[in-house]
């Protein structure tokens, strides 16, 4: 990071929760899971994290989040996430965007690009210009009355198997650039390994992106910028 404060970036996950902060080289993680609520993870982030300097926090949420707060509770944590006072939990300014969103920004290298995660469902951002706008494209209507994480999400890569699958995550990556008109689509989550051939038009991905993304939330005069976070 260039300018701007300290940052403790967390991304919180359904089986783990990775942190990094600036100036650091190595994240550092500890396991999560379905009975994790907020309140447990501030506890333990704080204790991960106790011998790292960091003045603010950003944090990768897996799940919607509207105007700097989680919408619902995660679909594979615990409960208690909604009105959860994290600034005050941490003692610190907090952002909070989805996870997908924090990904995309750290991502990012100029023009129109469009972020899809292919993990248990399918996370989506689009950064137009340096600005991130957070989207919920994976419960949209695709094929056969069901959406688009049902084909390629993971009950899809189950359901059809890995070949069937990937041509259908070629059809959906295809569709939803020319809807909004990116210039690529960057491919990330925990599925994407397992495509053998990338799309035409994208580009790979990496889940260190994420923290990229975090640092990036709060830099002051940033190449790309989390509008939606603040």
């Amino acid at each position: 990071m260039t300018d701007g404060p300290k940052v403790l970036v967390i991304d919180v996950g359904g089986s783990s929760v990775k942190l990094l902060a600036t100036g650091q080289k190595e994240p550092r993680k500890f396991p999560s899971g379905p009975e994790m609520t907020a309140e447990a993870m501030v506890r333990e982030a704080r204790k991960t994290a106790r011998d790292w300097n960091y003045e603010v926090v950003s944090i990768g949420y897996p799940g919607p989040v509207i105007h700097g707060r989680p919408l619902r509770d995660p679909h594979n944590l615990g409960p208690g996430w909604v009105n959860f006072d994290f600034q005050r939990a941490f003692s610190r300014p907090v952002k909070i965007v989805n996870d997908a969103a924090m990904q995309a920004l750290g991502s990012y290298k100029g023009g129109r690009m469009l972020f899809l995660g292919l993990g248990t469902g399918l996370g989506s951002a689009m950064i137009v210009d340096g600005l991130l706008e957070p989207m919920e494209l994976a419960h949209l209507p695709y094929k056969n009355g069901k959406t688009y994480e049902d084909y390629v999400g993971i009950r899809g890569l189950e359901r059809l198997g890995r070949k069937k699958w990937e041509l259908h995550v070629a059809k959906v990556v295809q569709q939803l650039r020319d809807a909004l008109q990116a210039d690529e689509v960057v491919l990330g989550g925990g599925n994407v390994k397992k495509l053998k051939q990338l799309p035409a038009g994208t580009r790979l991905g990496d889940n260190k992106n994420a923290f990229a993304g975090g640092f990036r939330m709060w830099e002051g005069d940033s190449h790309a910028r989390a509008r939606a976070a603040s």
